[in-house]
């Protein structure tokens, strides 16, 4: 019989092997490419010494040579005090693939986040499915997105790509709440070799699944210049965010600055006189929040809106806002995807909208019809309107056509309207609006005075048609404010909106158009 003694010593080798099992050949591939340790990893993402691991000492039974971990470290711990679940591939060990102890592990982590209500972050660095393990490595796929699924708007889902992910390893991440990798990452469903294999096509490893192209695709939210940075944008994420649907998201300095400022007072010249001039709408957005704080969201991709959290008073509100320094603003298909995705996101966990409205409507062009515009336009309409958070909205400049309704109109559901005086709300700008109704006037006039006609007609119709009056006389706006007055005006409409109650018919689930 062994003693107490020797028991302990045979647990703390077995924990040893468990920290580093694929040996001194694992710490010299890691070294080859690079990278850290699957727990450095985890290390990086959590609060100091507050990991937890579950699961070190499981390996496949029926394999006497088989590795503790079998290809991925799980467990919990906190991120700024607060518990997160965790789970991160192994590279090491069998290429951090699935296999089914690998999937009883991740299963396992799952589901106690869905027991205590807290985020899952998981870190992907895989090449899939495990081969020698055929269809059992499928079928634990399958069972990790049947648990995935009950998750989803339940607690916040992010997945960091840290590697060269493939198959299945880029169809779970995809269906979490955000997506974040690194620079030198790269995801795709098959690489290039097994694409020329099979349709002889060639494409390049970057162009097909480099994380920059990835991003511009609409698959990736976030592209960091590395692991540090990676790590460093989902803890800050996590700040804007409650750990589960049934909590509110930290609130963090409130109070702060209940006056007009010096900064306030620069949005009263921010927006150019000339109606054709394009100005960074990141400037706007870094004056009407607190402490000009702004984590955006999907930065690389649909460059024409912007996506991202701020805080209003300590608290948490998603932002969507019109990019005049791409297309003037206009809306296209990529743009109306990553608005709706942000809203059912923000409406998921309780998080306020703030809509800032430049646009001249949605970009015109065989190209956006051919791939679905009317159909993602419309999904991003129905995501507004399917929101039932407190929603305000502020026109700072052009209104224009579709982009006017679909952009938090009142009509919609906004709560709060406001607009500022630049403000121009009508069916279409001046001079398409004029190329229509004035035709035929300017057909009439004498050659030489069509030009100077042409333009007395696009002067009266931004003087009397163009503008917010109108759209305020018959109440469509609730207010016409001074810019500078627009953060506190932000403040006062949701503080007054924050008990906001919308209870819908009873239905199993309604028909987003996919």
């Amino acid at each position: 019989m062994s003693s107490t003694a020797e028991k302990l010593a045979d647990l703390r080798k077995k924990l040893e092997l468990a920290q580093e099992p694929a040996g001194e050949a694992g710490v010299a591939k890691r070294a080859r490419k690079g990278i850290p340790s699957a727990r450095e990893r985890i290390d990086m993402l959590l609060d100091p010494g507050t990991f937890v691991e579950i699961g070190a000492l499981v390996r496949n039974p029926g394999d006497k040579d088989a590795l503790y971990g079998d290809g991925v470290v799980t467990g919990h711990g906190l991120v700024e005090g607060r518990p997160v679940a965790v789970f991160s591939h192994d590279q090491t060990v069998y290429g951090g693939s699935v296999g089914e102890m690998f999937g009883r592990k991740v299963a396992a982590v799952l589901e106690l986040a869905a027991k205590i209500g807290c985020p899952v972050v998981g870190i992907n660095d895989s090449g899939g499915a495990r081969v020698q393990e055929a269809v059992t490595s499928l079928n634990w796929y399958a069972e990790l997105g049947k648990r995935m699924e009950p998750l989803s708007g339940m607690v916040p889902q992010i997945s960091m790509i840290l590697g060269s992910c493939a198959g299945g390893a880029v169809y779970a991440p995809i269906n979490t709440d955000v997506v974040v990798a690194t620079e030198a990452a790269y995801m795709f469903v098959t690489g290039p070799k097994v694409i020329r294999e099979v349709t002889g096509e060639e494409v390049s490893l970057e162009e097909l699944g480099g994380a920059r192209s990835q991003a511009e695709y609409g698959n990736i939210h976030h592209v960091a210049e590395d692991e540090r940075a990676a790590f460093e944008w989902v803890r800050n994420y996590l700040s804007f965010l409650p750990s589960s649907c049934q909590e509110q998201a930290p609130i963090v300095n409130p109070g702060l600055e209940p006056e007009l400022t010096d900064s306030d007072r620069e949005l009263d010249t921010i927006v150019p006189d000339s109606d054709n001039a394009a100005y960074d709408m990141h400037e706007i957005l870094l004056r009407i929040f607190d402490d000009g704080n702004f984590h955006e969201i999907g930065a690389q991709s649909g460059q024409n809106i912007i996506t991202g959290f701020a805080r209003v008073d300590g608290r948490s509100v998603g932002v969507v806002a019109n990019q005049p320094m791409m297309y003037a603003g206009a809306l296209d298909a990529r743009a109306s995807d990553k608005a709706a995705h942000f809203v059912r996101m923000c409406d998921a966990f309780e998080i306020p909208l703030v809509l800032v409205v430049d646009t001249p409507g949605f970009l015109p062009g065989v190209e956006q019809e051919k791939i679905g515009v009317i159909k993602r336009g419309g999904r991003f309409l129905f995501s507004y309107v399917e929101a039932t958070v407190p929603k305000v909205t502020i026109v700072v400049r052009k209104a224009y056509g579709g982009g006017w309704a679909v952009m938090g109109s009142k009509a919609l559901g906004a709560d709060a309207y406001l607009a500022w005086p630049t403000a121009r709300i009508a069916v279409m700008g001046a001079e398409s609006a004029v190329s229509v109704i004035g035709r035929r006037q300017i057909e009439a006039a004498p050659e030489d005075q069509r030009a100077a006609v042409r333009q007395q007609m696009i002067d009266f119709y931004n003087a009397t048609i163009a503008t917010p009056w109108p759209a305020a006389e018959r109440g469509y706006i609730d207010a016409v404010i001074a810019p500078a007055s627009t953060r506190l005006e932000i403040r006062r409409a949701l503080n007054l909106l924050r008990d906001k109650k919308l209870d819908r018919n009873p239905r199993k689930h309604h028909l987003l158009p996919l």
